[in-house]
């Protein structure tokens, strides 16, 4: 793939702190093939060199840090060289893992929203700063695709099946509730990122420089509907929650039946893989989970459902998308099972955390 455009991503180092710079903002900050390479080449060298002290990742837009993966490049290539498709998948979960294997502080200043391989690049990192603006998605079922980068590792973390609405749903929260659920580390104002760059440049301890200017975001949003949300959500199987949720009765019935119509817009075979993956990754570890998103990826690529949520809301913008299968009724077990599968020759394992901070990697 070509280098990145100039624009698009930027590193200076300023005194003992290396600052990467998200500058791809007419397109929210997408995150290229090129531009995660840089990345992947980039943090080996921090963690070799001894005048690094922390990495900060940061955004020049207020209105995103990163709003995920270019999908319309993914789509191009799937389309035309199933390999490098593969490729990009394989490299972009290798970055998940480097990030979260790097030994020294790394501080990712978040304003605006974060979806997808934004939140790859930044949930690894050892602090994780929300602006007024934050706005965390993982809105994969809509495209027909998952919730990938890991982040199932952490969704089958959270409490009261917080994680399995988040990724089954897609929807958007803000800082306050990603605080109390613990998906970022402080809550400061973005008007004073500027004075994180400067403090870490200066070497000033990471945690007194970042516990000194958090503020509270106040009460999580979240915990009007936590209850509604265990019980509906808690279900063996999709077509159960959505069953739960229509039938939900109470002070957020309303809101639950609004949960249940969006449900149904998604793609149901996203939505089934997305469950199950979300459920078994209670039992495994990083390093496993994004080694079997290469699995899943692997097999949405080879199907019509992620080229054909894309065209429908990326490409010609219809929000009409056709699923193949149509309903959740139409998902058979065994489909489901062909996406967990190993498939011989496609194994792909990544090293160790052992082994990456021997490499230093």
């Amino acid at each position: 793939m070509s280098e990145p455009h100039q624009d698009d991503i930027r590193l200076e180092q300023l005194g003992s702190a290396s600052v990467i710079t998200l500058q791809r903002t007419r397109a929210l900050n997408a995150l290229t093939i090129a531009m995660r390479a840089s990345l992947a080449a980039w943090f080996p060298k921090f963690s070799r060199d001894q005048n690094v002290y922390a990495a900060v990742i940061r955004s020049a837009s207020p209105k995103a840090f990163s709003a995920g993966s270019d999908v319309r490049e993914v789509i191009h290539l799937g389309k035309t060289d199933m390999e490098a498709a593969r490729q990009a998948f394989r490299d972009e979960y290798a970055l998940n893992w480097r990030l979260e294997c790097f030994s020294k502080p790394t501080v990712s200043l978040i304003d605006g929203v974060v979806m997808g391989g934004g939140v790859g690049i930044s949930l690894y990192g050892t602090h994780r700063i929300a602006g007024e603006g934050y706005r965390f998605a993982m809105p994969e079922t809509k495209i027909g695709l998952f919730p990938d980068v890991g982040v199932c590792h952490a969704f089958a973390r959270l409490p009261d099946q917080i994680g399995q609405y988040l990724g089954l749903t897609g929807r958007t929260i803000g800082r306050a509730d990603a605080y109390a659920l613990g998906l970022v580390t402080h809550c400061i104002p973005a008007a004073r990122f500027d004075e994180i760059v400067a403090g870490l440049a200066d070497t000033y301890p990471v945690d007194p420089l970042l516990d000194d200017r958090h503020t509270d975001p106040g009460p999580a949003e979240i915990e009007k509907v936590r209850e509604t949300i265990a019980r509906c959500f808690s279900a063996p199987d999709v077509e159960g929650i959505i069953d739960r949720l229509e039938t939900e009765t109470g002070a957020n019935s309303q809101w639950a039946k609004e949960v249940a119509a969006e449900l149904k817009m998604r793609a149901p075979l996203s939505l089934a893989v997305t469950h199950r993956h979300i459920r078994d990754s209670a039992s495994r570890d990083l390093r496993d989970v994004l080694q079997m998103d290469f699995r899943l990826a692997s097999r949405f690529l080879e199907d019509h459902d992620f080229y054909e949520g894309v065209r429908a809301v990326v490409i010609d913008k219809d929000n009409a998308p056709v699923w193949k299968p149509g309903t959740l009724a139409s998902v058979r077990s065994a489909a489901v099972d062909r996406y967990f599968a190993d498939v011989a020759g496609e194994s792909w394992s990544l090293p160790t955390r052992a082994e990456m901070q021997d490499m230093r990697a």
